[in-house]
């Protein structure tokens, strides 16, 4: 009970982080998202430093365990940027926001031993639903066209992707979580890769590169360790759960940022998401 409690901290201090990331992304929206992802997860994988200095050993890890880290960290965010890109932003969020979702349904596929109870469902949809309402509630249904688009598929992707990373990192020989740096420093210069490749450059002011510092700190960098503690001491199932507070979080602390007010919707998402989060937790300790 006490490791379960302990896993839910570190998965909720993961959460505290990408709260902000929405808002840091406004604030630096002038500066091209591959360029943005790059700096940033370099910065985070300074993180690591400490524990790789004192054992070199920490970042020697399988090919197949950097492949992994590699799928989830830039696989995710490329192909988010790209959904981003090519389809209406608060919709294909939406969409991505899926993972948690996926993370609840896909455990028993992924993880042995693990079972899937009808509480972990509903729990689960209850809190898609509770993001869907902050999330189109926040976009006051403007901010798309209403019709399809491709972009949802990459979108939906990244969905997948993050939400089989969570889980394949439990099924992988045991690593440090210190690796979580090398993942984000192999992932960090691969975005950057796709900065030259694909964007234009620009100038970046002293305001930018501190923002840049704390994004790289904070939701790119330090939530990915306390993510990878979280998954290797609890359970995948109530950790997707608890991952709805993500976007609810991050639409209200944008909406915050922006100066509008915080509307009925964020309520209502509220109740719902924790609503979701009991009944998980409850179906947990039966």
């Amino acid at each position: 009970m006490l490791g379960a409690m302990q896993a839910n901290l570190y998965a909720l201090g993961a959460i505290a982080l990408w709260v902000s990331l929405a808002s840091l992304g406004v604030l630096l929206k002038h500066i091209p998202p591959f360029l943005l992802t790059g700096v940033a997860l370099l910065m985070g994988s300074l993180l690591a430093l400490p524990f790789v200095i004192q054992d070199r050993r920490q970042w020697q890890v399988p090919a197949s365990t950097l492949a992994l880290g590699i799928y989830g960290l830039f696989g995710y965010h490329f192909l988010l940027f790209i959904a981003l890109r090519h389809a209406p932003p608060v919709e294909a969020n939406l969409v991505n926001y899926l993972w948690p979702l996926f993370m609840v349904v896909l455990a028993p596929l992924f993880l042995a031993g693990v079972q899937l109870r009808a509480a972990h469902v509903v729990a689960a949809l209850l809190g898609f639903g509770g993001a869907a309402v902050a999330i189109l509630g926040a976009g006051n249904g403007a901010a798309g066209s209403g019709g399809w688009s491709w972009g949802f598929v990459p979108a939906l992707a990244s969905a997948l992707i993050w939400a089989s990373y969570s889980l394949l990192t439990q099924r992988v020989k045991p690593f440090p979580t210190a690796a979580i740096g090398l993942f984000g420093l192999v992932s960090g210069g691969l975005s950057l890769l796709c900065h030259w490749a694909l964007e234009p450059a620009v100038a970046i002011s002293g305001r930018d590169w501190l923002l840049l510092a704390v994004m790289g700190l904070g939701p790119l960098g330090g939530a990915f360790f306390l993510w990878d503690k979280a998954l290797k001491s609890g359970d995948a199932r109530q950790i997707g759960i608890l991952s709805y507070l993500t976007p609810l979080g991050s639409t209200a602390l944008l909406m915050l940022v922006s100066g509008r007010p915080l509307s009925w919707s964020i309520g209502l998402a509220a109740m719902m998401i924790m609503g979701a989060a009991v009944l998980g937790t409850r179906s947990q300790s039966r």
